[in-house]
């Protein structure tokens, strides 16, 4: 573990107060679980970004033609009511 410094605005710090007492952690604990989460989040998104990158758009455009050209079933189907007319 590791300890730092945080200088919060007072209304920031008497929120967390009242949601870490609410989610029944200290504020550290609240902190920390807040702190991983962002972690998390951010890379998940350089995660997808990364795997985007990889091709994924055109083996995903070699299998929409290798679809057959087919009507969808009829539980698949659009109502005429909101079927596009260009198609």
């Amino acid at each position: 573990m590791s300890t730092i410094s945080l200088r919060l605005p007072r209304s920031i710090h008497e929120r967390i107060k009242e949601l870490a007492k609410r989610d029944g952690t200290s504020i550290n604990q609240f902190l920390a679980t807040a702190a991983a989460e962002k972690v998390a989040a951010l890379d998940a998104g350089d995660y997808l970004e990364a795997r985007a990158r990889r091709g994924t758009r055109a083996r995903f455009l070699e299998l929409v033609r290798q679809a057959p050209d087919v009507d969808p079933e009829a539980t698949d189907a659009l109502p005429d009511a909101v079927r596009p007319t260009n198609l």
